[in-house]
């Protein structure tokens, strides 16, 4: 048997650590695993163009549509003070994606496949069912992202817009089909019509350059104001997605990259540069969504803007520009639609690689895209649209409560080397990510028993109902 520097998969019994079970996998993603070709002795530029691209598909999670209503609930509240608590969800989340590199890359598994390789069965399943959950979650707020985007645009009544945005998954089956460098593509596309949506925006609102720069500074008022932390875990679930770190594991393998420890090292090396990359523009344009909001609502006297089409109606007036809310609207679409894409992906990688079961693509992106959209629907034709903006922050707070469950196992796993071998964490590594666990963990126990308060309860039960709670 190899040693566990060469082959990761390698068990050392000496060590008392059990390193992965050895099972015959089958790769995930098979229709497009190592699809892509990486020119052998190229340069760097143009191994670097080979290796982009998996990156963007995991950065549209963290700019989609339930990043849009935390964002601009954060700006027009709190002003700039929230960027702080974007930007540490970003340097969190380009920490996490490199790990995610690592341990598609070394070990041939995604995080879902080596979590069935190492936990028990009962384990296995509570984790499929807590990441289901979150997709989910994380599906709805890109249905109604969508929907509220086609209503704006085009008139089109919300529950129509979300069973519009069914058809996604066809869209994602035919251009897989031609190739994945098409589906990455199209994604590159749509998040450059979203970076130049908003720096138009920012152009038109002229925020405060050193109001802006005070507010990546933290603040203490962020843990002792109950409503900040609140907001500042929806925006920490709506940046750092569970699914993305699935995804990203998975789509990793999509690159022929030489199999030796120098080819692995390369591949790893392209990965990350390709995923900090693309984070960036997910950095502005999250940032950008709580600037915007800051400047042009908490000063003018619209604090109590929370709600993507109340944003909508008072950019134009607000700003004195026409074109400013349909600019926004055309972001908002095009944010909607590009997160499908890979949401529907996720699905399908978290699917197989934990049960081992395998449905026809087609079939598992409609399943989870009904399991999105019904719900969508029956809020919104119950409780009526406006509630629908509701939805996009809650959506955000349970994608927040699964984020503990899904980076502690890939921490554990790339902290291991009888699992990694020689691609296992350093120390200073181990000691980021076992502070990015805590803060995760720590933040959301505060939140669940603030939202388990019997205030919080009666709070929202009023809002429900459309009633005042008494003082």
């Amino acid at each position: 048997m190899s040693s566990p520097g060469s082959n990761p998969s390698s068990p050392n019994p000496a060590s008392g650590k059990k390193a992965w079970r050895g099972e015959r996998l089958t790769p995930s993603l098979p229709e497009v695993h190592r699809s892509v070709k990486i020119p052998a002795g190229a340069p760097f530029w143009r191994k670097l163009l080979a290796f982009a691209g998996p990156g963007y598909l995991v950065a549209v999670g963290y700019m989609d549509p339930g990043n849009w209503a935390t964002d601009l609930q954060g700006g027009a509240r709190f002003g700039y003070s929230l960027l702080f608590v974007i930007l540490m969800s970003n340097l969190m989340a380009v920490l996490l994606q490199h790990l995610c590199i690592k341990l598609g890359v070394a070990t041939g598994r995604d995080l879902a496949q080596a979590c069935r390789d190492h936990y028990p069965k009962p384990v296995v399943w509570f984790l499929w069912i807590l990441c289901e959950a979150a997709i989910a979650a994380c599906d709805l707020a890109e249905v109604v992202g969508s929907a509220i985007g086609l209503q704006l645009l085009f008139g089109i009544p919300l529950v129509g817009g979300c069973l519009i945005t069914a058809a996604d998954v066809l869209i994602v089956l035919f251009l897989q089909n031609k190739g994945f460098r098409y589906v990455e593509a199209l994604v590159i596309t749509l998040i450059g019509t979203i970076g130049a949506c908003f720096a138009t925006e920012l152009f038109f609102a002229k925020p405060s350059i050193m109001g802006v720069l005070m507010g990546f500074a933290p603040g203490p008022e962020i843990l002792t104001n109950n409503s900040m932390l609140f907001v500042s875990i929806g925006i920490l679930g709506a940046t750092v997605m569970p699914h993305n770190l699935y995804l990203h594991s998975s789509i990793a393998q999509t690159r022929a990259f030489d199999t030796s420890l120098e080819g692995k090292r390369e591949a790893i090396k392209f990965g990350t540069i390709d995923s900090t990359v693309a984070l960036t523009f997910a950095l502005f344009i999250n940032a950008a969504i709580l600037i915007l909001s800051a400047a042009a609502f908490h000063w003018s006297g619209h604090q109590d803007v929370a709600e993507i089409r109340d944003a909508y109606k008072l950019l134009t007036p607000v700003l004195g520009i026409g074109a400013a809310s349909t600019i926004f609207a055309l972001a908002l679409l095009a944010s909607g639609q590009n997160s499908t894409l890979t949401g529907t992906l996720a699905g399908q990688i978290v699917m197989e690689g934990f049960l081992n079961f395998r449905m026809a693509p087609w079939a598992r992106r409609m399943l989870t895209r009904l399991i999105a959209i019904i719900p969508a629907v029956v809020v919104i034709s119950c409780f009526g649209e406006r509630k629908a903006d509701d939805l996009l922050v809650w959506s955000q707070v349970v994608l927040s409560m699964q984020l503990g469950f899904a980076i502690w196992p890939l921490l554990r796993f790339t902290n291991e080397k009888e699992k990694m071998g020689e691609f296992a964490n350093p120390l200073w590594i181990k000691i980021l990510g076992w502070l990015t666990v805590w803060i995760v963990i720590v933040l959301n126990v505060k939140l669940l028993f603030d939202t388990l308060s019997p205030d919080s309860w009666q709070r929202a039960l009023y809002g429900i109902l459309g009633m005042t709670p008494p003082s």
